[in-house]
């Protein structure tokens, strides 16, 4: 069984037809591509921790909950990871935030890390991954491997789209990882796209198709 929440919540569904329009501009789609980002994210952090407090409010005594637990962090993969980072800050703007910068071998298809930093305390923290599409997997499972490597044990991916191949390497490379997507696509091109997917995301974030 595939460890894969698909998350079809009607606006984000919606919003994401646009996304994958050809004809969607860059200032629409990296509007669009944050606000699918922060609809996620309330699925992504629904298992978060709570312990109870007791408030004081301008009536009296409420008692109520506050998050609890570890600390987060998130981790855009660059570029396009990048997309999906504010809006995650502002649903939780404590979090602390790591940079993966991986790009892939047009000939091997193969990740290449060329820049990592994530918190000085990051095995104090939950990580989510952030990377707009799940094609092939290798980025992604390469990201999660450089994270491990820093102690963390609690760890999230977070894609717009994804398809069965990543999913199924993410799986059997990193089993503890959960992975949260809005979209399953039908199978990769011979040049490790998804198809039908939305073409580059980081291209369409950052205009520079």
């Amino acid at each position: 069984m595939l460890n894969v929440t698909l998350i079809n919540h009607p606006l984000i569904q919606h919003k994401l037809s646009i996304v994958r329009d050809k004809n969607t501009n860059t200032k629409e789609f990296r509007e669009l591509v944050s606000e699918i980002a922060m609809l996620m994210g309330y699925e992504v952090t629904r298992d978060m921790p709570l312990k109870e407090v007791e408030i004081e409010t301008p009536m009296g005594i409420a008692k109520t909950k506050v998050i609890s637990g570890k600390k987060l962090a998130i981790v855009p993969v660059l570029r396009a990871g990048l997309g999906m980072m504010d809006a995650m800050l502002k649903l939780i703007p404590s979090a602390k935030v790591g940079h993966i910068g991986l790009y892939r071998d047009p000939d091997t298809l193969n990740p290449v890390e060329y820049y990592c930093k994530l918190p000085y305390d990051a095995d104090e923290r939950d990580f989510v991954i952030l990377d707009p599409m799940l094609a092939t997997g290798g980025s992604a499972s390469a990201a999660i491997d450089y994270i491990k490597q820093k102690g963390v044990k609690s760890i999230k991916l977070m894609c717009m789209i994804a398809c069965n191949e990543g999913i199924q390497r993410i799986n059997e490379d990193h089993p503890d990882v959960q992975i949260y997507c809005a979209a399953i696509d039908e199978k990769l091109d011979s040049h490790g796209y998804i198809i039908p997917g939305l073409g580059d995301a980081g291209d369409r974030l950052f205009g520079t198709k």
